[in-house]
């Protein structure tokens, strides 16, 4: 079906977030999801199970394993890298589909972690250093090479990966255009990107700096570059949560948006932000000539790059 016909489509992943630990080493000013060290603890594995089998395999395909970070150089370490392989494990063996985030890995980390995942994450934010003297004063992990070599090597171990930006945090569209072209130029080495999120900042009550709000009417226009300056087998992803103005967002979907990324019962990144009625959010698509789709966490094209137990257990999810 072409592009103009009638029903474009448009994706999502139905999703379940499991999350680790909200204890985090950095302190991101804009932040509304960090705890402070020894003030959460972890998810235990007897918890987790728990809240995989109340979910239902044909609701729910992806579970998002998002996690506060632990030092790199902290004896913590280890065990927290292997809470979340057992998570991803665990995912796993109940039905469904890990896609792990948990910040700045080093190779050997991701390619354990690569055994248990269909696809990983990280956002790069922006790659401009001036946020490290702002927003990212107190945030070890967020030094752009940092993040920039964790895209690498998710290139180099063909690992299918999800970054993106977010917007409104103390940059400008020229740093909007040269972190989508240091994205680009990494897919162009790789191939291994599936999808940029632009992530519009949403204030929230717990973050310690209360920036402004990302102006929503510019978004339509960041999705217009972001896609004529990524090669067109990425595709652009807006989250449908924080996107709530309507025109607003069918205005970023005619501008090559694509994906609305995981809709999930509750968004620990953005908790003052609910996601919208999936059933509404599907009525109001369908009448502006859009088709709201259920996606996997790793596109078809990547699913020969996964090792083959992972393969197989991507098969046998409906989707």
């Amino acid at each position: 079906m072409s592009e103009c016909s009638k029903h474009r489509r448009i994706t999502y992943s139905p999703a379940f977030t499991l999350v680790p630990t909200y204890e985090c080493f950095n302190r991101c000013t804009y932040c509304n999801f960090r705890q402070d060290l020894g003030t959460s603890g972890w998810l235990s594995l007897e918890t987790a199970a728990e809240q995989l089998r109340a979910l239902s395999s044909r609701q729910v395909r992806e579970i998002l394993i998002l996690s506060g970070e632990v030092a790199p150089n902290s004896p913590q370490r280890s065990q927290w890298l292997g809470r979340l392989y057992d998570l991803a494990a665990l995912a796993l063996d109940q039905g469904f589909l890990p896609h792990t985030n948990a910040g700045p890995l080093s190779r050997t980390e991701m390619a354990y972690l690569k055994g248990v995942n269909v696809s990983m994450g990280l956002m790069l934010e922006q790659l401009t250093p001036k946020l490290l003297d702002t927003v990212h004063r107190h945030a070890p992990s967020k030094d752009p090479q940092i993040r920039l070599h964790q895209l690498e090597q998710a290139g180099e171990l063909g690992i299918p990966f999800t970054t993106g930006l977010l917007l409104g945090i103390g940059e400008t569209p020229a740093d909007w255009a040269a972190t989508l072209t240091t994205i680009a130029e990494c897919h162009r080495r790789w191939g291994h990107i599936q999808e940029v999120i632009l992530q519009p900042h949403s204030p929230g009550q717990h973050q310690t700096e209360r920036l402004p709000r990302f102006d929503l009417n510019q978004l339509p226009q960041v999705v217009q570059w972001a896609r004529s300056l990524l090669p067109e087998d990425i595709t652009i992803q807006i989250p449908a949560n924080l996107v709530t103005d309507p025109q607003v967002l069918r205005a970023c979907l005619e501008a090559g948006a694509r994906d609305l990324g995981g809709i999930v019962p509750f968004d620990h990144v953005n908790p003052d932000y609910p996601h919208p009625d999936l059933a509404a959010l599907r009525e109001q698509l369908d009448r502006w000539g859009w088709e709201l789709v259920p996606r996997l966490p790793v596109y078809p094209q990547f699913l020969d790059w996964l090792p083959p137990p992972l393969q197989e257990k991507v098969k046998a999810v409906p989707v």
